[in-house]
């Protein structure tokens, strides 16, 4: 049996070899903390600086101190992956979504129709809000931003809402347009 690579996209473009000293070491702390280097690290490995851009951006968006927690923002990058079926999305954050949350129904429900789920309303609002801004983004109004405020949600918290959507509307496109796949290991994660 010929041990053939994982397929990470649809496209041909091997990673830095030998990877520069901190991707590597970066890449041991994502194997050693979770048990893999997820694809979207591995696919973005061609071009370091892309990597290092791409890493740096989302351990700000979600993991950096916020008024969200880490839940909350992975919650929305499920909802909005869903929204855009982004397939990689939809199944790393999901995993992540069982994790954070311990319900493994809950992951399922962010991924198939958040507005099944048993969430608070202050939860909705958020999540209704990233739906908006991703189905059009050019109709949110003050009146949407002073829901989120009726719900507790800072200046700063609506910020950081818009910035998460954002964030994953644009790396859904992304991960679609090169049939970026994720790791096997997230499908049974957090079950």
């Amino acid at each position: 049996m010929t041990d053939t690579p994982e397929l990470v996209t649809a496209l041909d473009l091997p990673a830095v070899d030998p990877l520069p000293p901190e991707t590597a070491k970066y890449f041991a702390i994502c194997e050693e903390k979770l048990g893999l280097v997820p694809n979207v690290l591995k696919a973005y490995a061609f071009d370091i600086d892309k990597l290092n851009t791409f890493a740096a951006l989302y351990n700000d968006l979600m993991l950096a101190e916020s008024g969200l927690t880490k839940l909350e923002r992975e919650m929305i990058a499920v909802v909005v992956s869903s929204v855009n079926r982004c397939y990689y999305c939809q199944v790393a954050h999901g995993a992540t979504v069982r994790e954070l949350s311990g319900n493994p129904e809950l992951g399922e429900q962010m991924v198939m129709n958040y507005r099944v789920a048993d969430i608070d309303a202050r939860t909705m609002a958020m999540l209704d809000y990233a739906v908006a801004l991703t189905e059009a983004s050019a109709k949110v109004t003050e009146a949407d931003r002073d829901i989120l405020r009726g719900h507790g949600f800072s200046d700063r918290d609506i910020w950081d809402i818009a910035s998460v959507t954002g964030f994953f509307n644009m790396t859904n496109r992304l991960a679609s347009g090169v049939d970026m796949r994720p790791n096997a290991e997230y499908h049974g994660a957090h079950r």
